[in-house]
């Protein structure tokens, strides 16, 4: 296959392993030496400007805050933790009791995603566990922590 047939379709010529092994090689015209590679050409890439779009609800702010509030989070509550081996973990069973860090009455921890946003303790309402919030972290704090 000729090199002008190559240009014409596009491709590249099939490039020989052996001949970076062997040396310089004639090309034909007399010429001995590597290929100078070819020049690619690359258009500029062109994006449509996001800044003239008014925002959803009128102001910036109040935009930005409707995008995330249909995200939905994980709340969970936590009443204590401990620590255990694996074989006292196996030797578990039904009536087995696992003693906690937290002494009976103290709030449980309350997270969201993992992160801990306030403090409860626990009610029944309408025959099912609720948490009534007993202390919120504030944001601010909340933001500390995540540093």
């Amino acid at each position: 296959m000729s090199d002008d047939k190559n240009q014409d379709t596009g491709q590249e010529p099939p490039v020989d392993a052996s001949a970076s092994r062997r040396g310089p090689q004639d090309d034909g015209a007399g010429h001995t030496g590597a290929r100078a590679p070819e020049r690619e050409s690359f258009e500029k890439a062109s994006f449509e400007s996001l800044a003239d779009e008014p925002p959803v609800s009128g102001k910036r702010d109040e935009a930005n805050l409707e995008v995330v509030l249909d995200i939905p989070v994980t709340l969970s509550a936590e009443i204590g933790r401990t620590r255990i081996a694996i074989r006292s973990l196996l030797q578990l069973n039904q009536g087995s009791i696992v003693e906690l860090d937290r002494l009976a009455g103290e709030p449980l921890d309350v997270f969201v995603n993992g992160t801990l946003i306030a403090h409860g303790e626990v009610v029944v309402v309408n025959e099912k566990f609720g948490i009534r919030l007993t202390d919120v972290i504030s944001p601010a704090e909340r933001v500390k922590k995540l540093k």
